[in-house]
């Protein structure tokens, strides 16, 4: 696997369109400035930056006052709209130039008592830095190449040698009044200035137009970019390769063998979603001489640490020396360790007020296995891509500043004082509160089919990363383009042990395990027994009892390895306990997966694996098996046409009601649902409408 070890160029480029901007507003070619600053994330991080522009705008009176218009929190300048913007009255916050000091809380106050509408988002951390600069647009952003020089040991020698007298350095201090304070004093002292840099934060500029402004940020980026390119040369970035990189197939099934256990380890508060990284960029750090130390120092800008937290977790390996065994017990101890050591981290630097906040999940939100890659740890999938992303900004800027001198980040203490700043953990509070099932991964067979189907869209639509296992491929990733979370889709005969084994591969490979088990694959057949021949016999208990037995036998493998529980449902019918005329066959291997789910709720109990069923009667609505020859069969064996079967299964039930598929969906969440069913198991549910003969004895 051959790798480029030379430091990547992180240039940018102009994509300014001024027949973009004819005819817009001024928060119209605000949004539009902002949106392609945000679209290369080597600028702007995920939820970082911030932009503005000062205009003349009627406030409520229909007076014409001087607006700042500036990104509010928590939105991304990369899809932010011209709604995420706050309007503030300009002319009420400059006189807090004058101020030696400011709370932030008061300050946060004061500025929402500025707002031309209640209504408004809160403006960003840094609303002050763009009110305090003189020129009516503003950039702050964070881009890789100005943060290899701001994140560089000497980093105010080598921004003269790069930018002269064109920039002005302030040290680092946490954003805020007294940030703002200075950034607006440097520029108003230093008129020939065209940039400020921010140790160890990023870069603000200014324009008298929008294009100016934009223009400015691409220029000063592109200035660093050649002199981090000039001063690498061919210099190998992270000292060259020290451990050869672990490839293909090789490195899958290594994590395919260990990912399961770290799921299990970083998910003792809440589950979590694993997303893999094994990229090139990502493994030249991962085989490189100097990357443990370099990983260690620090977050590489205040806005990465809120989402990778100060420091990865690094675990030593030897692709060529050491097997799954070793690296797997080593990366649970690694956790544990790094836990410890986060716990102590808190401890040393909390304060002692009442009202500090309580320590957040200790557990890596990045993990870095020398020779194999890259996992990004998060609450769901979204959180997990995230860790992963700010991380790449991070390889980025690590890679440049080691070239120029000394790679160095933030100290503990201001490490903390991002991580638990009342302003940076309410922008986290903006996001919706977790599902029920965020951070869980469910694996659904059959689910092409009706009910498989609707039980994908039901735990999906409650956070679940879902896996779609279907022998009908197509109709797998039919069912995925219909999911609202992420999906999966895997072509799978639940008869074959291999391919039940690759499915759950492939399930570990994406999310890092698996943590509900929906067995839903499945056939039907009537005859009566002297017309069942041994093929028709052995297809349904091939499908029914071994596909059941292979689906529920791997997942208990590696729900084991996870230790944190885990629940199996089966989907059953009211055949395993009512007696089916003419379809012994069906109803018999119905009757073992009954059977089943008991004895492996006896197993799993021990280890907080929950097994139950649920028996559906009669779901005739987008179902396989009631399109194919089994509706005639049915009818057949009641006497009626196959067009009266839904309003005879109707009427046998006590509440006269048809089943859907979406009503099997319910059950099925429940017994998915770590709250609503915890202490549940051994359970069997008829979802039938009320068939007399199958209450349960």
């Amino acid at each position: 696997m051959a790798i480029t070890q030379t430091i990547p160029a992180p240039f940018v480029e102009n994509l300014w369109d001024p027949t973009r901007v004819d005819g817009l507003s001024p928060l119209e070619a605000l949004t539009y400035r902002s949106n392609l600053l945000g679209a290369d994330r080597s600028v702007a991080n995920f939820g970082g930056g911030n932009t503005s522009t000062k205009s003349l705008e009627r406030d409520h009176t229909g007076r014409e006052i001087e607006t700042l218009w500036v990104k509010g929190s928590g939105s991304d300048l990369a899809t932010i709209a011209a709604r995420g913007f706050t309007g503030l009255r300009q002319a009420e916050i400059l006189p807090l130039m004058e101020r030696h000091a400011m709370p932030d809380e008061e300050m946060v106050a004061y500025l929402s008592r500025c707002q031309l509408e209640p209504g408004m988002p809160r403006s960003s951390i840094e609303t002050l830095l763009h009110a305090f600069v003189p020129f009516p647009y503003v950039d702050h952003t964070h881009p890789d190449a100005i943060n290899m020089i701001c994140c560089a040991e000497n980093g105010e020698a080598l921004a003269r040698s790069c930018f002269g007298d064109d920039a002005v350095w302030i040290p680092y201090i946490r954003p805020g009044f007294t940030l703002s304070k200075q950034v607006g004093e440097a520029v108003r002292h230093n008129p020939n200035a065209k940039l400020i840099l921010l140790a160890k934060h990023g870069l603000v500029t200014w324009g008298e137009t929008p294009e100016g402004c934009y223009r400015s940020t691409v220029e000063a980026i592109n200035r660093a970019a050649a002199f981090v390119v000039d001063r690498a040369g061919d210099a190998p970035a992270f000292g060259g390769e020290t451990v050869a990189p672990l490839a293909g197939e090789t490195r899958d099934d290594l994590l395919a063998a260990v990912l399961p256990a770290l799921r299990g380890a970083v998910s003792e508060e809440t589950a979590k979603i694993l997303t893999v990284d094994s990229s090139d960029t990502v493994m030249r750090f991962v085989c490189g001489a100097t990357s443990r130390v370099l990983s260690q120092v620090g977050a590489a800008c205040p806005d990465h640490l809120v989402h990778t937290k100060m420091r990865p977790l690094w675990v030593d390996f030897d692709p060529a020396q050491e097997d799954a065994a070793a690296l797997r017990a080593r990366l649970v101890e690694g956790v544990a360790r790094y836990r410890e050591e986060y716990a102590a981290y808190f401890e040393r630097n909390k304060g002692d007020d009442a009202t500090d906040p309580s320590m957040g999940d200790p557990n890596p939100r990045v993990v870095l296995i020398q020779g194999v890659g890259l996992v990004g740890i998060g609450h769901n999938r979204q959180a997990a891509t995230l860790s992963r992303d700010l991380y790449h900004r991070s390889l980025a800027v690590m890679a440049g500043a080691a070239a120029l001198d000394e790679y160095v980040s933030l100290t503990e203490a201001e490490s903390y004082a991002i991580e638990y700043w009342p302003l940076e953990l309410y922008k986290l509070s903006l996001a919706p509160p977790p599902k029920e099932l965020a951070g869980r991964v469910a694996f659904v067979t059959g689910g092409a089919g009706g009910i498989g189907r609707a039980v994908a869209r039901s735990l999906a639509g409650q956070g679940a990363c879902v896996v779609v296992a279907d022998l009908d491929a197509p109709g797998a990733e039919a069912t995925v383009s219909e999911l609202p979370a992420s999906g999966l889709a895997v072509r799978t005969d639940v008869t074959d042990e291999a391919a039940v084994a690759a499915a759950y591969r492939a399930a570990i490979l994406a999310y890092g395990g698996v943590d509900v088990v929906v067995s839903n694959a499945g056939l039907a057949s009537s005859a009566p027994i002297e017309e069942t021949s041994a093929e028709l016999w052995d297809r349904n208990h091939a499908v029914l009892a071994r596909g059941y037995f292979l689906v529920a036998r791997e997942a208990f493998r590696i729900l084991k390895a996870q230790g944190i529980g885990g629940s199996l449902i089966f989907v059953v019918s009211k055949n395993a306990v009512v007696a089916g005329k003419n379809a012994a066959a069906y109803s018999a291997a119905k009757a073992a997966e009954l059977h089943l789910a008991r004895c492996l709720a006896e197993e799993g109990g021990a280890h907080g694996i929950r097994v139950n069923s649920v028996n559906p009667d009669a779901v005739l609505q987008g179902s396989k098996i009631w399109d194919s020859s089994w509706r005639r069969e049915r009818a057949a064996a009641y006497g009626i046409a196959p067009e009266e079967l839904d309003e005879h299964y109707r009427q046998r039930t006590v509440l006269k009601v048809n089943i859907y598929p979406e009503d099997i969906a319910e059950a099925v969440l429940f017994f998915a649902s770590p709250t609503r069913s915890a202490k549940s198991t051994g359970n069997m549910l008829n979802v039938d409408g009320g068939v007399t003969a199958a209450y349960a004895r």
